[in-house]
């Protein structure tokens, strides 16, 4: 299974990364807009959006790329490493 994570912390990031691969889930984590955002988003089986540590003008970027492509939106308003792994939890299991 395949992971975007859109937002967060940057000293997170490999905490972030660590945890998805303990659910065999391939993770790309974005924590500020890239150039070339929406065609390094890819195409995952689930998106998801820490809102509390992202800008609206990227959670929209992201937002539009997961309609086009029909990937699941998963939302959460806490970047917590406790967050992402009941978000796993749920959808990666």
């Amino acid at each position: 299974m395949s992971i975007v994570i859109v937002g967060g912390n940057d000293c997170m990031v490999r905490q972030y990364k660590d945890l998805c691969e303990k659910y065999a889930c391939r993770a790309k984590v974005f924590t500020q807009v890239p150039k070339g955002f929406r065609d390094k988003i890819g195409t995952p089986d689930i998106m998801v959006l820490f809102t509390h540590t992202v800008s609206h003008k990227m959670v929209q970027s992201a937002l539009i790329e997961a309609r086009r492509k029909n990937v699941k939106v998963v939302r959460s308003h806490t970047s917590s490493s406790h967050a992402l792994r009941d978000i796993l939890e749920e959808h990666a299991s």
